[in-house]
């Protein structure tokens, strides 16, 4: 009897744990794509308007810009999100 509420104990975290990192996958996408789009207008804004950009920014550079923009992002709220899940359900068990 004691193995089965283990296993049922296990279940449980598993599911909670698959909860809290999809929470901080959505999050962190949508983080990603506010991001992206905050950072693509001026990016390419200065890339048409300034003559220092327009000649060293390649389109290559103009993509790694916002992509790392959007990578950071992603991961920074993903992990936050992710981490204040845990800490909610922590408390609720306890």
């Amino acid at each position: 009897m004691a193995k089965n509420v283990s296993l049922a104990s296990v279940d449980q975290k598993l599911a909670m744990a698959k909860r809290c990192s999809h929470e901080g996958v959505v999050a962190g996408a949508k983080a990603a794509v506010v991001a992206s789009v905050a950072t693509a207008i001026p990016t390419f804004a200065c890339g048409k308007m300034l003559p220092w950009a327009r000649t060293y920014l390649n389109p290559t550079a103009k993509a790694l810009i916002v992509s790392t923009a959007a990578g950071m992002a992603y991961f920074v709220v993903a992990d936050k999100t992710v981490l204040k899940t845990a800490r909610q359900n922590s408390f609720k068990q306890g």
